[in-house]
């Protein structure tokens, strides 16, 4: 933040992941994708949030759409990884030590 200002195209950018972060549903599912072990879930592994699987499936969407998540269906389920640059970038913005 203090190193530069950001671009319309770069705060349209991070506005959307914050977005995206700001539902406390897609904030639990993103914070166990990051810390599940190997950096990756399954869904299957993940959808116990307290909302039903549709509901998940749709906060999951919005995370991957938002850049935060990637995705790969392997078989009949879906694996999940946390865009490991996009969590870099968004803690670069939020350093204030510059």
């Amino acid at each position: 933040m203090t190193a530069g200002e950001l671009s319309p195209a770069d705060a349209e950018k991070m506005a959307a992941m914050f977005k995206a972060l700001s539902d406390p549903v897609r904030l639990r599912l993103f914070s166990k994708i990051a810390s599940h072990p190997g950096g990756e879930a399954c869904v299957c592994d993940i959808a116990d949030v307290g909302v039903s699987q549709p509901t998940v499936s749709h906060h999951l969407k919005k995370l991957r759409e938002a850049g935060l998540l990637t995705s790969e269906r392997r078989g009949t389920w879906v694996y999940y990884q946390v865009a490991p640059a996009v969590v870099t970038a968004m803690a670069a913005m939020l350093d204030l030590r510059g």
